[in-house]
C-alpha cells in the first residue's frame, strides 16, 4: 500500500508540475488552498495533546497517540510551505504604496514569518510527540512534567502561528481588507478539522481492535468536541459577517460580495450546510455522539467542509472560480498520496495506547 501511495504521489507531482506550466494562477490557487487545509489540520491536531497536558485531562489519554501521529504531518508539510512561497508574486499583490505596510507584506518579510511559523510547528510536534513516546521507555514522571511545562507555552505559539497563517495567507490576498476576527475564524476551523481527523483515525483503529478498553464514553467526548466547535465556528463566522454588514464599508463589504454572487453564492450556502447545519443537527441527540457510524459520517462532512472553507477563503480573493479539474486532482493526488504514505509510517510510532503514562489506567476507566 505504501508503495502504491508513493507512486500515486509521484504521478500527482508530475501532473501538478504540468498544471504549473499550463496555468500558473490556477496551480497556485489550488496549492495555497491545499497548504492552508493541511496547515490548519496539523495545528488542530497539535492542540489536542497540548490541551490534555495543560488541564490534566484523563479521558483523552487512551486516544492521545492518534493526534500525536497526525501532528507529525508537520514534517512533510514544511516543503509544501516552502513551495507555497512561490505564490507570493502571482497571487499576492503586497501593498501598492511604500512604507511599513509594503515592507511587512513584502516577500522577504512573509518568507521570514512563514519560516518561523513552520519552525515552531516542527518544534511543537517534536516536543509533544517525542516526550510522549519516551514515557514508555521510563522516567514517565519526568517527561510528563516537561510536557505540562511546555503546554502553556504551546498555546501562545499556537496563537502566533494561526494568526500568521490567517493574515499572511488569507488576508494577504486582499491587503486593503481587514478583519479582527480572521485569526479566530481560522482557529475555530483548525480545531474543528483536527478533532474530525482524530475522530476518523480513532474509529479506524477501534475497528481494527487496536484500542482495547475504549468505551462509548470516549467516543461521546469526541462527538461533544465536534459538536462544540461546530457551534463555535458558526458563531465566529456569523459575528464576522454581521460586523462587516453592519459597518457597510466598501473595503470590508467587498470581500463578502465576492462570495455572495455567481457560483460562490452556492458555495457559501454549501459551506453553511457542511460546516454547521448538517453536523449540528446530526450530533444534537445525546446518543448520536457515541454512535461510531454517525461520528464517522459527521467527521467526513466536517473535513469536506473544511476543504471548501479554505477554498472559499483563498480563491475568490485571487479572482479564481471554484472548480475541480485535472490540475486540482493532480495536487490532491500528490499531497494526499504523500501524506497518507507518511501516516502509514507514523502509524508505527510507539504503541497505540500511550504505555508508561501513569494516567492511562484512569483514562481507560473513564465514565460519563
Amino acid at each position: 500500500m505504501t508503495r502504491l501511495l508513493r507512486l500515486a504521489a509521484a504521478a500527482g507531482a508530475l501532473g501538478a508540475y504540468t498544471a504549473w506550466r499550463v496555468d500558473p494562477l490556477r496551480f497556485w490557487g489550488a496549492w495555497i488552498t491545499a497548504f492552508l487545509f493541511l496547515q490548519t489540520l496539523v495545528l488542530g491536531c497539535l492542540f489536542q495533546p497540548a490541551l490534555e497536558h495543560l488541564v490534566g485531562a484523563r479521558w483523552s489519554v487512551p486516544l492521545r497517540r492518534v493526534p500525536e501521529r497526525l501532528a507529525t504531518l508537520a514534517w512533510p508539510l514544511a516543503p509544501v510551505a516552502a513551495l507555497a512561497l512561490g505564490a507570493l508574486g502571482p497571487l499576492y499583490p503586497g501593498w501598492p504604496a511604500g512604507g511599513a505596510k509594503a515592507t511587512w507584506l513584502g516577500a522577504p518579510a512573509v518568507a521570514l514569518r512563514v519560516t518561523l511559523a513552520m519552525g515552531l510547528c516542527l518544534l511543537s510536534a517534536q516536543v509533544l510527540t517525542g516526550l510522549s513516546l519516551r514515557m514508555a521507555a521510563g522516567d514517565a514522571a519526568v517527561h510528563g512534567a516537561r510536557l505540562r511545562r511546555f503546554a502553556p507555552g504551546f498555546m501562545a505559539l499556537y496563537a502566533l502561528v494561526i494568526t500568521q497563517t490567517a493574515y499572511d495567507w488569507v488576508g494577504g490576498l486582499t491587503p486593503a481588507w481587514y478583519s479582527d476576527l480572521l485569526g479566530v475564524y481560522l482557529t475555530a476551523g483548525s480545531l474543528l478539522a483536527g478533532f474530525a481527523a482524530t475522530t476518523l483515525a480513532t474509529l479506524a483503529l477501534r475497528r481494527q481492535g487496536r484500542l482495547p478498553g475504549l468505551r462509548p464514553d470516549h467516543l461521546h467526548n469526541l462527538g461533544a468536541w465536534l459538536f462544540a466547535f461546530t457551534a463555535f465556528w458558526a458563531y465566529i463566522a456569523y459575528a464576522q459577517y454581521l460586523l462587516m454588514w453592519y459597518g457597510n464599508l466598501p473595503d470590508e463589504a467587498g470581500w463578502y460580495l465576492l462570495r455572495l454572487q455567481g457560483g460562490w453564492r452556492k458555495a457559501s450556502v454549501c459551506l453553511a450546510l457542511l460546516r454547521f447545519a448538517v453536523p449540528f443537527l446530526l450530533l444534537l441527540p445525546r446518543a448520536a455522539k457515541s454512535d461510531p457510524r454517525r461520528l464517522a459520517g459527521v467527521a467526513l462532512l466536517v473535513l469536506a467542509g473544511h476543504l471548501l472553507d479554505t477554498a472559499w477563503l483563498v480563491l475568490p480573493s485571487a479572482g479564481l472560480p471554484l472548480r475541480f479539474g485535472w490540475p486540482e486532482a493532480a495536487i490532491a493526488l500528490a499531497l494526499g498520496g504523500a501524506g497518507l504514505a507518511w501516516l502509514g509510517w507514523a502509524d508505527r510510532l510507539g504503541a497505540d495506547l500511550p504505555q508508561g503514562d501513569p494516567r492511562l489506567a484512569s483514562g481507560l476507566g473513564f465514565r460519563l
